[in-house]
């Protein structure tokens, strides 16, 4: 499994052939303007919650490759009735594909589409392929029933986490909620895209080490194999 860091909470993720990418909000974002929206492939977009810095690019992504949007219930309605292929999906539900299996999981955070229309509730999600098992948090607080993730689903191999404050978790949470998940490699995602979330990445990733755990700060285009 490669995993793509788009920017702010933005992810590619290459499995057996096929492309995810994951609450696209890249043609907004000035640290990821060397990146070519129109040169993505996707086979699906799955999106966290409503907030436009997760759903920008959805549709012009959407329209170009005839991707499936995998999303909430009340997103889902949303994006079907503009036409678009959906799936949607609620918390504790699973999808399977033929390469994947996706399960919705909890995020304590907020989600209502930039023109008012309600967003229902965000989401995390636990993406199994290709025998590798990853966890992304979505935008959330440190929440305790990240620890149920372990114990029902599974080992991970890698739990994505945003860590910019402010308006989620910064690091400090996340590497708690590391021991909840039962994970020692974290990638982080969600910081420096808005002055509020600009962190210092020496002074996180020290954080991290001293725990030991390892926190992976990706370049905006770099990516790593699990």
């Amino acid at each position: 499994m490669k995993i793509t860091f788009l920017g702010h909470a933005s992810l590619g993720i290459e499995t057996r052939g096929k492309h995810i990418i994951v609450d696209p909000f890249i043609s907004g974002n000035e640290l990821a303007k060397h990146i070519d929206i129109n040169s993505l492939q996707a086979d699906y977009i799955l999106l966290t919650h409503a907030h436009q810095d997760h759903i920008l690019d959805v549709e012009t992504i959407a329209e170009r490759t005839g991707a499936t949007i995998i999303c909430n219930a009340e997103m889902s309605y949303y994006y079907g009735n503009k036409g678009f292929k959906v799936i949607g999906m609620n918390t504790g539900g699973k999808f399977e594909t033929d390469f994947m299996r996706i399960k919705s999981t909890i995020a304590f955070h907020s989600s209502s589409f930039p023109d008012g229309t309600y967003g229902g509730n965000p989401n995390g999600y636990v993406i199994e392929a290709d025998g590798k098992r990853i966890y992304i948090a979505g935008d959330t607080s440190l929440t305790y029933e990240m620890k149920l993730i372990p114990e029902t689903i599974g080992q991970l191999d890698l739990a994505v986490f945003p860590i910019g404050d402010h308006f989620t978790m910064g690091f400090e949470d996340a590497c708690f909620a590391s021991d909840f998940v039962q994970c020692n490699k974290v990638l982080g995602y969600h910081f420096d895209t808005f002055p509020p979330i600009k962190i210092d990445h020496q002074v996180a990733q020290d954080f991290f080490s001293g725990k030991g755990k390892n926190l992976i700060l990706l370049n905006i285009g770099e990516s790593i194999e699990i």
